[in-house]
């Protein structure tokens, strides 16, 4: 077995490879072999499919539970405000700076060294580490699409920058269309049924309309609506303005019941949801897991942004190195005293872990 402290080393070398390597969302292909030879290089199995990458325990039996360890390699497309080269590692004494360094190389290097660091014993659970493609863009080829391939899963731990506090729910998300129709008529003469004015009235309920269910954790749903468009010249009274809402969801409501709810009470519009599949995401407080992190000094709380939880149909917990603030942001970076505790927690939590 390898010394801790030789991991945290390589899982931060591993870290600065991976950004020098462009893996912008669903073209994973090169950091996928990254990954993919550092298992091969410590001893693990490895298995692809496309640029999802994941290895099982040596010691798998089908008589235990299993947990999965979970993050992503692709990232973002940079902006033009870095002053950093984004796909250059820079190290200024505890601060690497690079693209995709907190969101989330870090948590996946991190688990990495983690599973490395198990791979020789005798766990009381099965264990699997997957490092997977397309979180950012929510693809198709993302981890849902292995989840098939690999056995049962009783738990998932989904490595993201939460300051490696766990993150015990998580918001949904839906994206609704809505067509409010109208008549066309001649702008001049004062004709017709202007949908623009139609969809105002649809514009302030959903401003103004509250959900029943209030989350203690993630607080209310919320609709808002964030692009418009509606008519073709400017003397024709339009007949149709169409609306497009961004609908975070709490864990008290499915993404169906929600675009139930808002076509019931929109019945002049037309809703439709873009998708269903990204739903919301809640774990007991008295989880086993959970309550091993709180004994580690974990916070637990709500989080507001989405991961790969939304695509996991088992109990997951999300917790990793870094801060959410600093995703997707220019000149992102993590610190590597960061990935250190990173390890170091992921190791604890899951050592002697029983559930």
């Amino acid at each position: 077995m390898l010394e801790l402290a030789v991991l945290k080393k390589k899982a931060v070398d591993l870290l600065c490879q991976l950004i020098e390597t462009q893996s912008f969302s669903s073209e994973e292909d090169k950091t996928a072999d990254i990954i993919f030879k550092f298992l091969t290089d410590h001893g693990a199995t490895a298995h692809r499919q496309d640029n999802n990458v994941w290895s099982i325990h040596p010691n798998f039996d089908a008589n235990k539970k299993t947990i999965l360890l979970n993050s992503h390699h692709d990232t973002v497309k940079f902006g033009s405000s870095w002053t950093y080269d984004p796909l250059k590692a820079t190290i200024e004494g505890d601060k690497l700076v690079g693209l995709g360094s907190n969101d989330a190389g870090a948590s996946a290097v991190s688990l990495l060294a983690a599973y490395i660091n198990f791979l020789n014993e005798d766990l009381p659970y099965n264990l699997i580490v997957a490092i997977t493609a397309e979180e950012e863009s929510s693809g198709q080829l993302n981890v849902a699409s292995i989840l098939p391939n690999l056995p049962k899963i009783d738990l998932g731990i989904v490595g993201e920058p939460t300051q490696m506090d766990m993150a015990i729910a998580e918001r949904g998300l839906v994206v609704m269309d809505i067509t409010v129709k109208g008549k066309t008529g001649h702008a001049a003469r004062n004709e017709g049924v202007n949908a623009i004015y139609e969809a105002i009235e649809v514009m302030n309920w959903l401003r103004t309309y509250q959900f029943e269910r209030v989350s203690d954790m993630l607080g209310p749903v919320k609709m808002t609506v964030t692009q418009i468009e509606a008519g073709k010249q400017h003397n024709v009274v339009p007949d149709e303005c169409r609306l497009v809402v961004d609908c975070r969801v709490n864990e008290l409501y499915s993404n169906q019941e929600v675009v139930d709810i808002v076509a019931s009470c929109l019945p002049k519009a037309e809703v439709k949801a873009r998708s269903l599949r990204l739903n919301s995401s809640r774990i007991s407080e008295n989880h086993p897991i959970v309550q091993k992190g709180i004994e580690l000094g974990c916070m637990t709380y709500g989080s507001p942004t989405m991961s790969d939880q939304a695509m996991m149909n088992f109990e997951t917990v999300k917790m990793g190195p870094g801060d959410s603030a600093r995703s997707h942001t220019p000149d992102e970076y993590i610190y590597l005293s960061e990935i250190e505790h990173g390890i170091e927690r992921y190791t604890s939590l899951l050592k002697d872990f029983t559930f």
